[in-house]
């Protein structure tokens, strides 16, 4: 099913440049076998799945209905992206173009900058699949000077049983500009299905782009994510991922700070639940002086749910005065669930401050029997506890109107866990 004749029939309508990134994307998915755990970057997950158990599908399916979530963004843009096909675009802001990625190819402006400096490269099996069989996508660009003032809303979905899609995601921050987006995966639950979304970002000298993703896949959706930014002269990156559904989901993400000046706020809260894996593979790059970084992600987990972060910060001989730091605190709620917390540093520069913590554990004992002795009962406190838990992530993320959303799904997933007694 995946092999060089559809690749051909996608050549027919790519432009040059991304004719020759779809066709070394097909090499190396030639050549490259579905990752295992022994390799380093797959440690602790064992995948149940493989490109062969799904189908491409020929079109878009019927669309998911708008949920709570849009309503409370109010964008000011916004797009979707249909098993991979991107549709009904909105912009109404001048200086701002929201398009589907397609129908940019060749034109100005195109993603091909954005693509050319931020791209993921084809380095494992299911990137390499992304940039071979992709079809479509979301294309954001802020024109130099534009200040957005409110979000883009792109709604990702993956509609059918037993196919897969490789929508993509293309942000391009011209010099100077604010640009806020959000993106929200999603899928009816009980449906299986494959996603590899694909999301870059090109931040130029002095843009803000805030980016956060919402991911809510279904129950047996098996998702692998990959996102990537570069970061130019003073430019700013806040980039947030919420975690709540898929049977598996796994997000890579690479950082760039490659100008002077430039700044990566990540922020990250998750819940597994049952037999959920969520994995979180975050690699951050200091490659110039005055640079800074600060990844903050919390999650938990329970009954048999396993979750996984390795983050990695990279400081390279330019990266003077560089200051990067990284958290990681979980949650274990069941004796049957797990969490890997693997923090790591790579610092080849001699002028840095960096830190790093991680934390693996249950709900705090003192506290329960403190909030107790005021009067709650012992179900009561452990929701005070996770809702506390959660909030110092929720405060730091950038689109303060998911809040209580985010709040909300988070909680109910623990309330839900307790009132089926898997806890």
């Amino acid at each position: 099913m995946f092999d060089r004749s559809i690749v051909e029939r996608r050549l027919e309508l790519d432009p040059g440049w991304r004719r020759r990134r779809r066709l070394a994307a097909f090499e190396r998915f030639s050549q490259l076998e579905p990752p295992s755990e022994r390799e380093e970057l797959w440690r602790y997950v064992e995948l149940d799945f493989s490109l062969g158990d799904f189908e491409l599908p020929e079109g878009p399916g019927r669309p998911i209905e708008t949920d709570a979530v849009a309503a409370a963004l109010a964008p000011v843009a916004s797009i979707r992206v249909v098993d991979g096909f991107g549709a009904d675009a909105r912009a109404e802001v001048e200086g701002l173009v929201v398009g589907a990625l397609a129908a940019h190819d060749g034109t100005t402006p195109s993603p091909e900058r954005a693509v050319e400096r931020a791209g993921i490269e084809p380095d494992d099996h299911f990137a390499a699949a992304h940039e071979a069989f992709t079809v479509d996508g979301a294309f954001i660009h802020a024109a130099r000077g534009t200040r957005v003032p409110g979000p883009v809303y792109v709604d990702v979905q993956l509609t059918g049983s037993g196919i897969a899609a490789f929508p993509a995601v293309v942000l391009h921050a011209e010099p100077s500009t604010e640009l806020p987006v959000v993106v929200h995966l999603r899928s009816p639950d009980g449906e299986y299905g494959f996603a590899a979304p694909h999301v870059v970002v090109l931040a130029e000298d002095g843009a803000v782009v805030s980016l956060t993703i919402l991911q809510e896949w279904g129950s047996e959706v098996r998702a692998v994510g990959r996102v990537r930014f570069a970061a130019d002269r003073d430019a700013v990156v806040r980039f947030t991922e919420v975690g709540l559904g898929g049977r598996y989901a796994r997000v890579r993400l690479d950082g760039d700070l490659v100008g002077p000046g430039a700044e990566a706020d990540v922020v990250g809260a998750y819940f597994g639940e049952n037999h959920q894996v969520l994995d979180y593979r975050y690699h951050m790059r200091h490659a110039a002086p005055h640079t800074r970084s600060d990844m903050f992600l919390k999650g938990a987990v329970e009954d048999e749910a396993s979750s996984v972060f390795t983050g990695l910060i990279r400081i390279e001989e330019e990266g003077q005065k560089t200051e990067a730091f990284q958290t990681n605190r979980n949650l274990i709620l069941s004796k049957g669930a797990s969490a890997q917390s693997v923090p790591n540093l790579e610092i080849l520069a001699n002028d840095v401050k960096c830190g790093h913590g991680s934390t693996v554990g249950p709900l705090d004992e003192e506290q329960r029997y403190y909030l107790m002795s005021r009067g709650l009962s012992a179900a009561q406190a452990d929701r005070l506890q996770i809702r506390g838990f959660f909030e110092e992530a929720i405060a730091r993320m950038p689109h303060h109107a998911l809040a209580p959303i985010v709040r909300e799904r988070l909680n109910r997933k623990f309330v839900e866990a307790q009132e089926e007694g898997r806890l």
